[in-house]
């Protein structure tokens, strides 16, 4: 009897712990750890695609990848975003991208143009895929390479909208921008809080550096031209009371020691509101012109002040 309850008592422990385990690996309780993946592919351009052209990848930074590549990718459980890092063994050049769709031809990729050129890379040259995993930017400055990008009323607009079809930036890299049938390049000067970053749903703050050639615009100043005629002698007379208006004398006759022979009144003209013609005629045309003050020296008389030389008078009535 105890020999068969003791096997009893194993064989429900053997049960119990085969429900353990099915309830553990049946909830995920030790998840799978992400393997990398790392293929190498052969490159082209979007341009050599079969189909029609896709302009939706040449303006973004995706690529096109094969079929295959998805069902490796879900086997190995990587992170999502699936984010790579495309390295070119004979440059030595690296960059990050995204991928847009899994259409390709078995064994070939396909990058946008501006890509290739930052990976140094030519039709049907090998290029190798690492999957990764980059921290979300928080800042990133561009430095377009034409001053032309400076005619865009609203440049950081523009850029937000063309980020979104982005996946990640790397720094150095040249990404090309499609603006009213143009295609402006701008260099990645710096990203934080690394060399590249993932700009998927960020926040990001967004710097310009001035453009490859800009000069500032030298402010020309004109120098002031000088009137010929001294906007004085155009002003009509002052009239009524001024102040001061005479020049000074000595009672003994002699002249002051700082005055010269040519005296110059120190008064100045006072510019007064001119008065309309009224009598002015539709049609006429007048000249004004300035008129000598005669001269009152036909007897040779010196206008030379002379105190005391005038005649006295008496309040009394003389007898």
């Amino acid at each position: 009897m105890s020999s068969r309850r003791n096997r009893f008592v194993s064989r429900r422990i053997n049960i119990q712990n085969a429900a353990a385990r099915e309830f553990q690996f049946g909830f995920n309780m030790f998840p799978d750890i992400p393997r990398p993946f790392n293929v190498t592919y052969q490159c082209y351009s979007v341009a050599m695609l079969p189909g029609n052209e896709r302009q939706d990848v040449e303006r973004g930074g995706k690529i096109i990848m094969p079929p295959s590549a998805l069902e490796q990718l879900t086997r190995l459980n990587i992170n999502y975003p699936m984010l790579f890092k495309l390295t070119n063994k004979n440059s030595g050049r690296e960059t990050h991208c995204g991928v847009l769709e899994f259409v390709a031809d078995e064994g070939k990729v396909y990058l946008p143009l501006w890509m290739m050129h930052n990976m140094n890379l030519e039709e049907g040259e090998l290029v190798q895929m690492e999957s990764v995993s980059l921290p979300v930017g928080t800042f990133s400055k561009f430095q377009p390479l034409s001053p032309e990008f400076l005619d865009i009323t609203n440049p950081k607009a523009v850029l937000e909208n063309c980020l979104r079809s982005f996946a990640c930036l790397t720094k150095g890299d040249v990404i090309a921008v499609q603006y009213n049938q143009k295609i402006y390049e701008l260099c990645v000067l710096e990203t934080k809080p690394g060399n590249a970053i993932s700009i998927i749903e960020c926040d990001m703050n967004v710097e310009f550096a001035a453009p490859v050639g800009y000069k500032e615009p030298e402010i020309v100043r004109k120098p002031e031209e000088e009137m010929a005629v001294d906007p004085a002698e155009l002003m009509p007379e002052p009239t009524g009371f001024i102040a001061f208006k005479g020049a000074g004398n000595r009672l003994d006759g002699k002249k002051r020691k700082d005055s010269t022979s040519t005296d110059v009144s120190p008064h100045k003209p006072i510019y007064v509101r001119g008065i309309p013609d009224y009598d002015y005629e539709i049609g006429s045309l007048r000249f004004i012109r300035a008129i000598a003050k005669p001269k009152n020296n036909d007897n040779n008389e010196s206008d030379e002040f002379k105190p005391f030389t005038g005649e006295g008078f008496s309040l009394k009535d003389s007898a």
